[in-house]
């Protein structure tokens, strides 16, 4: 969401002061109000460390030693074995200034064609559905605001009562005015329930949902057909698709009867209606295929590119939209250009300044990246900026031994997060308060977030590291450390692009609380904040109907293994936990990891609440307390993915790869759960 606040010092420590900003409105999470705690934090990185060879020690070292290390193996690595042997792994908590200079550190500095970022974790298969139907990916082509003046919101597979607990006011308002929320998921979640209807789907089969609200809409006649005609292209071939998605069919395949799906289908067909989806549908093998689907029935009921209607994707990284629109991407430079069209590639060499023949081509999505690890042509070297890979891989454990596996893995963080435990180098880095830069938010509202400390003594921001590495390898002018200089820059580099950024700067961000791309000083000069009024981005005008099918999980619960297994946040943690898991308030409000069991199946494994259990996959297994409750379906688990150690979830996850997307299966795989025996403690994973 971004939201706004205020940083005020008082004596040894900040405070956080809540801030009347668009998003936000002056609320705020425990995690914005308790944000501040980090930038003073004991266990804070602020020298460069370097691993004793053979040992699992670090040592504190010179920047310049730490950078000529990594430098000179660098150098030694590409020239002994190829360009494409060093990777680069990025982040959504990256500005934009910072992702569009790694995006071009990798591609310059380095020549390789391995770079990509977290994101492909976390909302590639929403970019992929929206680039299908609309031509474009900006996660809400609306102001957040809209939503509180619609008729109905119907979220797929999203928390956002625990996971953005500031955009619940817009729901609240929606339900103020007479207006109904409409929930999927396999969860009575906090959002569930203050939700009007709650459709508590088997694990996985939103698709199915989706095609079968479409066939009811069909053979109910509640199509808007004047729009499809209109506005849109390829329907029919979609519309034979789903009628082989009849009530009776839809039920066995989600769980959903007849009743409710009728009735559902009816209310969306009636006022204005939105369709957002989040990771509980889009992080599986199919997920695009998923949101395609969702896509499909708001366009046949003519809720998209209509005021106060419209499919959005609830982006879920503080920098999501932004960090995958300028080139963290492996298939992707600035602007959303692509890197396989020629035009495109001849535009960005000119910016930086190459031949276009020297800028590398598409190279591995995330997973495939790390899983190739150790092949004989995979990469020997990996520069992890952001994220920690170690927590928040599927098939964790897996992902961890390839890591080990590197020649030289080099970590950039505040803190000695898993991944960092890891490294052969770790650099500390710049926190959020200590270096100013843009965000776009999940509206494709880009945001300037200003400086309010300054690093402590010895910690370099990403740009100034990325620069001192890149004058080690011959080519430091092409990387300003001032963000301006390389907004600046990015602005040049995405003019004429789908994400046009070349009509904003500093000044315009900040005396308009944000301006929404695409902005060009020509054509938009004011911003666009709602898309598709008049026309798609698609060379036509027209959204693209694509036809998908449901083909099943990749694993099915069974005998051996008799529970779907998913994974989620909860309110007071966020993504791997390096950072939550430090600030006391939020660890004491959740302390340990937890798994959801339904009282039926407790009581048929004899385990008691709280009781120390065992969840098991075929990759891997974990530890967690659990934690009895009729908010799960009697056939499902659910653990947060928060922890590290024996308590990493994503031990037990499936690194099955979404064909379009590349996003792994994080939601749903088969597991079982045993009551442990002996007492056996949570391994605590923080040093």
């Amino acid at each position: 969401m971004q939201c706004g606040m205020n940083l005020q010092r008082e004596g040894d420590s900040w405070q956080v002061l809540p801030r009347d900003f668009p998003t936000n409105n002056g609320g705020m999470c425990r995690k914005g109000w308790t944000s501040a705690t980090l930038l003073e934090h004991p266990e804070r990185l602020t020298k460069p460390l370097l691993r004793e060879k053979n040992t699992d020690d670090f040592r504190a070292v010179s920047w310049e030693e730490a950078l000529d290390f990594v430098a000179n193996r660098w150098r030694q690595i590409q020239s002994a074995k190829g360009r494409d042997r060093v990777g680069i792994f990025g982040s959504g908590a990256l500005t934009n200034e910072k992702a569009y200079a790694l995006g071009k550190f990798a591609r310059v500095a380095l020549a390789t064609s391995n770079i990509d970022y977290n994101g492909r974790f976390c909302m590639a298969s929403g970019a992929a559905g929206g680039n299908r139907a609309f031509g474009v990916d900006r996660g809400l082509p609306f102001p957040m605001s809209d939503i509180a003046r619609a008729d109905a919101v119907f979220l797929f597979g999203s928390n956002v009562a625990e996971t953005m607990p500031p955009i619940v006011q817009w729901f609240e308002k929606l339900r103020e005015n007479g207006g109904k929320l409409l929930v999927s998921d396999p969860r009575a979640t906090p959002t569930v329930q203050n939700a009007d209807f709650h459709l508590q789907v088997t694990p996985g089969s939103d698709i199915a949902l989706a095609l079968g609200m479409l066939f009811v809409a069909i053979e109910e006649d509640l199509l808007d057909r004047e729009f499809i005609q209109s506005r849109t292209e390829g329907f029919e071939r979609v519309a034979k698709t789903a009628m082989n998605y009849w009530p009776a069919r839809v039920e066995k395949l989600t769980g959903i009867d007849e009743i409710q799906l009728r009735e559902t289908t009816r209310l969306l067909a009636r006022g204005n209606s939105m369709f957002l989806t989040a990771r509980g549908t889009e992080q599986h093998a199919n997920g695009s295929d998923t949101v395609s689907a969702i896509i499909n029935l708001a366009l046949a009921l003519g809720k998209v590119g209509k005021p106060l209607n419209g499919y959005g994707c609830l982006t879920g990284q503080g920098n999501g939209q932004g960090g995958r629109e300028h080139g963290q991407k492996a298939d992707q430079l600035p602007g959303y250009r692509k890197i396989d069209d020629p035009a495109d590639r001849a535009y960005i060499a000119k910016i930086w300044g190459i031949e276009e023949r020297d800028l590398p081509q598409k190279g591995r999505s995330g997973y495939e990246m790390l899983d190739a690890i150790g092949a004989p042509d995979g990469i020997c070297s990996l520069w992890v900026v952001g994220s920690n890979l170690a927590v928040s891989t599927p098939r964790a454990g897996h992902i961890q031994n390839r890591l080990r596996e590197l020649e030289l893995l080099v970590v950039s963080d505040f803190f000695l997060s898993e991944t960092a435990q890891l490294a052969h180098v770790v650099f500390p880095t710049a926190q959020w308060a200590e270096e100013e830069g843009t965000m776009t938010n999940l509206e494709g509202r880009v945001i300037k977030r200003n400086r309010a400390k300054t690093p402590p003594e010895g910690v370099l921001t990403d740009a100034q590291t990325m620069h001192e590495l890149a004058k080690r390898l011959g080519c430091g002018e092409k990387f300003p450390t001032q963000p301006r200089d390389l907004f600046d820059e990015l602005r040049l580099a995405t003019q004429g692009a789908t994400a046009d950024y070349s009509g904003v700067s500093y000044e315009k961000v900040e005396r308009e609380n944000g301006v929404f791309w695409p902005c060009n000083a020509e054509k938009s000069p004011d911003g666009t904040p709602r898309m598709f009024l008049e026309k798609f981005a698609h060379p036509s005008g027209r959204a693209r109907f694509f036809d998908v099918d449901f083909w099943g999980l990749p694993e099915e619960p069974d005998a051996d293994f008799p529970f779907y297994f998913t994974t989620g946040r909860v309110m007071g943690h966020y993504q791997s936990g390096t950072q939550t898991r430090r600030v006391t308030e939020l660890q004491a409000a959740t302390p340990e990891v937890f798994v959801e069991i339904h009282p039926d199946a407790a009581r048929e494994l004899n385990i008691e609440n709280g009781a120390r259990v065992r969840v098991s996959s075929r990759r891997g297994e974990a530890i967690g307390a659990a934690k009895i409750t009729e908010e799960i379906r009697a056939d499902t688990l659910f653990m947060p993915f928060h922890w590290g150690g024996k308590s990493c979830a994503n031990l037990l996850t499936i690194p099955a790869l979404d064909p379009t997307s590349k996003m792994p299966e994080f939601k749903v795989c088969a597991a079982k759960i045993e009551r442990l025996e002996t007492i056996e403690t949570v391994a605590e994973t923080i040093i």
